[in-house]
């Protein structure tokens, strides 16, 4: 199947990525250069088993040291600064590098993809700053000399051109910024090899493509598209139609949100294997879930609880949601439901993430009373949590704890304080 390339949409898109954005920005702090300094931000220096979260090219190239790896796997070498993040930072950095997005583009033709990472649709400040090229440089040579961080960019007819070019090519050229477009796909969206290296193909689909044959890009374009939505459904012509570098996608279209939900989750820093250590940790992060519905003033009908195994165990581990009856807020009902759930799957795994959510929100003032609910009860514990917010409030995470957060397994003390998961 081939496609008429003059009725697909054509956009000058630009897909900008900040180069070790979180190691960049230490390294600039310190008046260091990005690119030659062996720099590793981590989340907890004195912790063997932390994350790392960014490591300088430097380091990426010279020793392998990547986002993921562990602090027990950096080489012990007197050239390598270790730090810790600052969050706070990196959330001010990403700002003042959007108000240079804006610049060049409306706030409608700019779509922030990650803290490091932003689309911009560039098609109609052409006739203000020149072309798509030269308005990619402007917005790299900006970056450099006002924040001293490295800026790469890929260039493409639409979205998915524009974040392909940048994942395969700009990252790797000389200069930082390469372009795709729709008659170059056969000689650079087809030479694809690794099918994880395309925009939405996970590990998993990736195995269900090579079961049926499809190892490459190239392969993937040219496979029978009726067999691929029998396979994968909507998403099997999706990925077809990605194969041909096609994305009907527009920047100032935006997608509207999916339900509010309210959740929390966190990769534990070792392994968990004792079942109250691990319901300790679940009953800190329903507390924590319960007090945002509070301070938002809603209350949520379903609670998801996701149960990440450890990579030493078979599968990846499980995930389920129970509907309540009535909607709720109180900290005691959704702990109960997320420990029921636990109870239920739990086969005496080794455990390294947890997460939690409630969805189908709605305002509290609209929530529907059960009649055969305790009121009397049901006031009592609405008291107790208003009672323990305040004192957060006033004095801190931490002025008001459960005793099972001071055993080894809790791990809301450690983390108080902490912007995304890591220090302010």
């Amino acid at each position: 199947m081939e496609f008429d390339l003059s009725t697909r949409p054509c956009r000058d898109i630009l897909c900008v990525d900040m180069k070790s954005f979180f190691a960049s920005v230490e390294c600039a702090k310190r008046g260091l250069d990005p690119l030659t300094t062996y720099l590793i931000v981590i989340g907890k220096k004195e912790q063997q088993g932390s994350v790392v979260l960014a490591s300088s090219p430097a380091v990426k190239k010279e020793f392998g040291i990547k986002t993921g790896n562990r602090k027990f796997e950096i080489p012990n070498d007197e050239r390598i600064l270790i730090v810790e993040p600052n969050m706070k930072l990196y959330l001010y950095m990403n700002r003042v590098i959007q108000d240079i997005y804006r610049r060049y583009v409306s706030n409608d033709d700019l779509h922030i993809y990650s803290i490091d990472e932003s689309f911009l649709d560039v098609t109609a400040s052409q006739k203000l700053f020149g072309n798509k090229f030269e308005i990619a440089r402007r917005i790299r040579d900006d970056i450099q000399h006002e924040l001293r961080l490295c800026a790469t960019i890929g260039i493409g007819d639409n979205p998915l051109l524009a974040k392909l070019c940048l994942d395969n090519e700009a990252k790797k050229h000389p200069e930082g910024i390469a372009y795709w477009s729709y008659e170059d796909v056969p000689n650079t969206v087809w030479k694809i090899k690794k099918l994880t290296d395309m925009w939405g193909i996970g590990s998993r689909t990736a195995l269900t493509l090579n079961r049926m044959g499809i190892t490459t890009v190239g392969a993937l374009a040219k496979y029978d598209v009726k067999l691929l939505k029998k396979k994968l459904g909507v998403i099997g012509e999706q990925l077809y139609y990605h194969a041909w570098g096609i994305d009907f996608s527009r920047i100032n279209k935006k997608v509207p949100p999916r339900e509010k939900s309210y959740g929390k989750s966190q990769i534990l820093l070792r392994d968990y294997v004792n079942p109250y250590e691990i319901e300790t940790v679940i009953a800190e992060m329903a507390d924590d879930v319960a007090s945002r519905l509070r301070r938002h003033h809603v209350v949520g009908e379903v609670v998801h609880l996701t149960i990440g195994f450890s990579k030493n165990e078979l599968g990846r581990g499980f995930s389920q949601q129970m509907k309540l009856e009535t909607a709720t807020d109180l900290t005691s009902r959704i702990t109960d439901v997320c420990l029921t759930i636990f109870r239920k799957r739990y086969q005496g795994q080794i455990v390294r993430s947890i997460a939690i959510s409630v969805g189908k929100v709605a305002s509290k003032t609209n929530m529907q009373l059960n009649l055969f609910a305790d009121t009397e009860k049901l006031q009592k514990e609405e008291a107790l949590d208003a009672t323990i917010d305040s004192i957060r409030d006033k004095f801190g995470k931490t002025a008001i704890m459960k005793a099972s957060s001071y055993t080894n397994g809790g791990t809301a003390i450690k983390r108080a304080g902490l912007v995304g998961g890591h220090q302010g």
